[in-house]
């Protein structure tokens, strides 16, 4: 099975619904690697990059970013996705290594490991200030609070699907993905039963995924019934754009005092980033040209 990633975008019913598709294995195994995440760890980021991405392919500008974080009260602490509209994501989580029984149903405690807390959304489209909207969180399974914060925030009518699975022995991720559906304004009452029928009769994104399929056939389950275009075919990647100067300026803004006290012990400092964990060595001198231009 080819398990390159991309994203699909759609629409149907005569324009009245639009739809994003995505599979996003090698970005969820990603993830999983660059940060070591334990199992509920990896669901929970696989989840939201994969929403994420879809959300960021809706933005028009080539600078356009997105940002969602999820903050809870749970041990996973906090979870967060950067993406663009060229298919570009990145991620982490506030606690990597959570390990926890699995719910009711038998699967990865997502919701409980986020526990109750907001969801954020930030979309930096280059205005003097990014437009920011919060809701509380739903459910801390991501894929509800996602669809809430459309439907509440945005007041567009939405129905989001999101699975990662893990394999038990590996850990590795072995499928993940998703689906955005959204209601025109103009959708008429038929289309809207219909809509509602088929997600009724859905089963799980991740079984879906598992039994082999794409995100065009994933679409044409939720859609069953209606005239679909895919209008749009998007590859999608795990891309962290930091390096070394990225890292020096953020270390000008820790300040002179603790710039020098890192000079005074007279060792190399190592930096890591935190949605890539791409290790950044800086020397003693490096530290002492640095300290010059520190606030």
């Amino acid at each position: 099975m080819d398990y390159k990633d991309y994203c699909v975008r759609a629409t149907a019913g005569n324009a009245q619904i639009r739809a994003f598709a995505a599979t996003t294995k090698e970005l969820a195994e990603y993830g999983r690697k660059a940060h070591g995440l334990s199992p509920i760890a990896a669901a929970a980021l696989g989840r939201l990059m994969t929403g994420t991405v879809m959300m960021g392919t809706m933005m028009e500008g080539d600078d356009d970013l997105i940002t969602v974080r999820m903050d809870g009260d749970g041990p996973l602490r906090s979870v967060l996705a950067t993406a663009d509209n060229k298919g570009n994501v990145k991620g982490y989580v506030g606690n990597p290594y959570v390990v926890m029984e699995p719910n009711a149903s038998g699967h990865l405690n997502v919701g409980g490991g986020i526990g109750s807390g907001t969801l954020t959304v930030i979309r930096d489209m280059g205005l003097k200030e990014p437009y920011v909207g919060q809701i509380d969180l739903y459910s801390g399974e991501v894929a509800e609070d996602l669809t809430y914060y459309f439907t509440k925030s945005e007041q567009t009518p939405s129905s989001v699907g999101l699975g990662v699975l893990v394999e038990r022995e590996s850990l590795a991720v072995v499928a993940a993905g998703g689906f955005i559906i959204q209601l025109m304004p103009f959708a008429a009452e038929e289309t809207i039963n219909r809509l509602e029928d088929n997600l009724k009769k859905f089963t799980s994104v991740t079984d879906i995924l598992k039994a082999g399929k794409t995100p065009e056939e994933l679409l044409g389950i939720v859609l069953d019934g209606f005239d679909m275009e895919i209008t749009q075919r998007l590859d999608l990647n795990f891309y962290c754009n930091c390096d070394k100067d990225r890292v020096e300026r953020a270390l000008m803004l820790v300040g002179k005092k603790d710039i020098q006290e890192m000079i005074d012990e007279g060792k190399e400092v190592e930096l890591c980033c935190q949605f890539c964990n791409k290790k950044y060595t800086f020397s003693v001198d490096e530290l002492k040209e640095i300290i010059k231009m520190a606030k």
